[in-house]
């Protein structure tokens, strides 16, 4: 829970300077373009505020209406965020971009401000997006070693990996934003180089369509691995087998005839298991053995919170 909200922090801290820049960038020009892209990092600062609300309330203990608690709140804001991203981010950048290659305009060498003086408009551009990528790097980073802590605790080798896998879908969500924002940073950059060197405007409409066209994208896969949460998806096979074998090794232990897992928010696992016991413990001598096997099972997996082992007859 610390991790993910250090997470969602830095992205925070992120978005709020880069939304700073552009106003900047804004009151410098007078570009309506840069007024949009302020409203575009405002849109981004609200999906950090719509994530760090999801965590605090996923925070809520437990009660008579949710017995297993609020956890699964933080798989709500992440889908809601991955909606967010492709309904008004990709979409609108998409919309722009085909506007703008089918209607182009002159490139503009130089921007009056609204002072009165008169800047190169392709260095104010610069400034902005490399001021952009840097901040948005500095929130890549702290997700990503949010998620690579989770795939060294987890013995995940890959990042595609660790997306299938993890639970903790805010961190996923703010690793995805943060990759996002920094190649569609560099996309744009590059477009507005080329438009600035060849005359063309049609460059920098390019890198807005194909920065769209990712953000759909990546938002769409995005809100997938939320659903698979949402929905209630289990532990993958191989690690419920593990569980099966950790629960039949057991001490009077004949065999484990169900067994079903469950994820209730980030973390936050739940057992239930169908156990046959040997026919000649007595009732004691099993509610001991099933004591023993809750105590393995969570010292097995750190995710899990909750242990139910019914006994079969």
């Amino acid at each position: 829970m610390a991790t993910s909200k250090s997470v969602v922090l830095a992205a925070l801290i992120a978005n709020a300077a880069i939304t700073v820049l552009k106003f900047l960038g804004f009151l410098l020009t007078g570009s309506a373009a840069m007024l949009s892209e302020t409203y575009h990092s405002i849109s981004d600062t609200g999906n950090q505020v719509f994530l760090l609300f999801g965590i605090r309330y996923s925070g809520r203990d437990p009660s008579q209406k949710h017995p297993f608690g609020y956890g699964k709140a933080q798989f709500f804001y992440s889908f809601l965020v991955a909606v967010l991203l492709f309904g008004i981010a990709g979409w609108e950048s998409l919309n722009h971009g085909v506007h703008a290659f089918t209607h182009p305009e002159p490139v503009r060498t130089t921007t009056e401000t609204l002072l009165g003086y008169r800047f190169p408009s392709h260095w104010i551009n610069y400034g902005v997006l490399v001021g952009a990528i840097a901040f948005e790097s500095y929130a890549l980073k702290t997700a990503y070693d949010g998620l690579t802590r989770q795939m060294h605790e987890h013995g995940w080798e890959t990042i595609p990996e660790a997306f299938k896998k993890t639970s903790d879908a805010t961190t996923l969500t703010a690793f995805t934003e943060d990759s996002i924002a920094v190649a569609g940073a560099g996309v744009a950059l590059f477009g507005v180089y080329l438009s600035r060197v060849t005359g063309n405007p049609r460059y920098d409409a390019a890198a807005s369509i194909l920065i769209g066209v990712l953000l759909m994208g990546f938002a769409l896969a995005l809100a997938w691995e939320n659903k698979r949460l949402l929905l209630g998806e289990s532990l993958p096979l191989e690690d419920q087998r593990l569980l099966k074998e950790l629960i039949t090794d057991a001490d009077g232990v004949s065999h484990v005839d169900d067994l079903r897992t469950v994820f209730f928010g980030p973390e936050h696992l739940l057992v239930a298991a169908d156990v046959s016991f040997d026919t000649e413990l007595h009732t004691e001598s099993i509610d001991n053995r099933i004591s023993a096997i809750e105590d393995s099972l969570i010292r097995h997996d750190p995710q899990i919170k909750k242990v139910y082992i019914e006994p079969e007859l």
